[in-house]
């Protein structure tokens, strides 16, 4: 049946929660993907097939811990007062981790550091997404979800973006870099301000969604009932999938392909810099264009979205990144890789805001938290499976190329799985 969700649309409330996008993503585009990879692989490891594998381990390690928390957290704050709170604190906790990332020397003594900062940051990142996910469904009707959805995920591509500017020409590639910033091998200050970077744009740009986005009331229980209260729910959630075919189906799908599209982007900048030897200002440019094709390729499948459904726009996203995927692994040229990773960027977007906004329009009223804890659950369940078995498979053969084309099956797999067994739902109308 259609739910009422927001009959009005606030607009500056939809904005400042747009913006909140444009705030964390230098997260995973410096931290996660490009600039802080290239560096612990170069410049910290200084062994491709080694860093690979730690990586690996690191984000498969991160996952579970995402796997394990994001369901219990959301359900809980269902019960409580308001979602904000909780997006204050891992907003904070990621912007401590990312600050922190100064202190790792260009030395393999400093592996661990790197890795266990890194992995914070990316469980608090994944946890902040929770309640942020969860405030959409609050924002807007069904019929403006897939827009908003591709709007904040396209300006969240262009806040990479800017990011990675100010990181490539403010501090790389500035000779002498800022700040008497020391630039030689033995220091790579200029790389390693990309840590406070990231800390000091998320801390800046979030402050629109804190002073203008709705916060609607959760079932209004203290911390203590709350937490009780969220874990019987949770239980009896759980317990009760069996009877929402289409919820677990689509969950079950997302799992699978959502491992895949967390596997390519964690990776992207570590086979960049292991298999085309590119350094750590080539990997940036490579990731300036990468984010501006999902960038604008979110933005329009947006649109997209809101006239075929976002079933749809996730299948077509889904083929795209595979008929481009298996020659972007087989190519030896440098320029062929960028130019075929370049269109590749066009199908992420799509498949990230849909699934979002596909989510959005199956949650029922007054479990938007819960609900979009099991979707991080779901994207993280079994998300240690593809880094872990880069790992592997990297370790086996001793290419980076093999390890990397694992990663095709999670995405022909759950896009199989959402072809034939969820079926669509419509832009304007949503479950109960």
């Amino acid at each position: 049946m259609v739910a009422d969700r927001a009959k009005v649309i606030d607009r500056k409330s939809v904005a400042a929660w747009c913006v909140y996008d444009w705030a964390n993503s230098p997260f995973p585009a410096i931290v996660l993907t490009f600039v802080i990879p290239a560096y612990f692989t170069q410049a910290v490891m200084n062994d491709p097939t080694a860093a690979t594998t730690w990586w690996a381990i690191m984000t498969g390690a991160a996952a579970l811990a995402i796997a394990v928390l994001s369901p219990i957290l959301g359900t809980i704050a269902d019960q409580g007062r308001r979602r904000k709170p909780w997006l204050a604190v891992f907003t904070i906790v990621m912007a401590l981790a990312s600050a922190l990332l100064w202190f790792v020397q260009p030395d393999p003594d400093h592996a661990i550091l790197l890795l266990v900062l890194v992995g914070i940051g990316v469980v608090a990142f994944e946890l902040s997404m929770v309640f942020y996910n969860a405030l959409l469904p609050t924002l807007v009707p069904p019929h403006w979800m897939g827009r908003v959805s591709g709007w904040a995920w396209g300006l969240g591509y262009f806040g990479g973006v800017g990011g990675l500017l100010v990181v490539l020409f403010g501090f790389v590639q500035a000779d002498p870099p800022p700040l008497g910033l020391d630039s030689a091998a033995t220091s790579l200050e200029h790389i390693r301000i990309s840590g406070p970077i990231v800390a000091l744009w998320l801390l800046l740009f979030c402050i629109p969604l804190f002073v203008w986005t709705r916060d609607p009331r959760g079932r209004g229980l203290a911390a203590g009932p709350a937490i009780r209260s969220g874990l019987s729910e949770l239980r009896t959630t759980l317990a009760g999938l069996r009877h929402h075919p289409q919820l677990w189906r689509y969950l079950l799908a997302r799992m699978i392909f959502t491992d895949g599209l967390n596997t390519l982007f964690a990776f992207g900048g570590v086979f960049a810099a292991g298999t085309f030897g590119m350094p750590v200002a080539e990997v940036i440019m490579f990731g300036l264009i990468l984010n501006v094709t999902a960038g604008a390729g979110a933005l329009v499948f947006g649109w997209i979205d809101d006239r075929i459904g976002a079933r749809w726009t996730i299948l077509l996203g889904l083929c795209g990144l595979v008929v481009v995927g298996v020659p972007l692994l087989l190519v030896e040229s440098k320029l062929a890789f960028v130019i075929l990773g370049s269109i590749l960027g066009i199908f992420f977007g799509p498949v990230q805001a849909a699934s979002r906004s596909f989510m959005a329009r199956i949650t029922p009223v007054g479990m938007e938290g819960e609900m979009f804890g099991l979707y991080a659950l779901s994207g993280k369940a079994t998300a240690f499976v593809g880094p872990w078995l880069v790992a592997l498979i990297t370790a086996m053969t001793g290419s980076q190329r093999w390890g990397m084309a694992s990663v095709l099956p999670f995405l022909v797999i759950g896009g199989l799985l959402l072809w034939l067994t969820v079926r669509d739902v419509p832009p304007d109308r949503q479950s109960r």
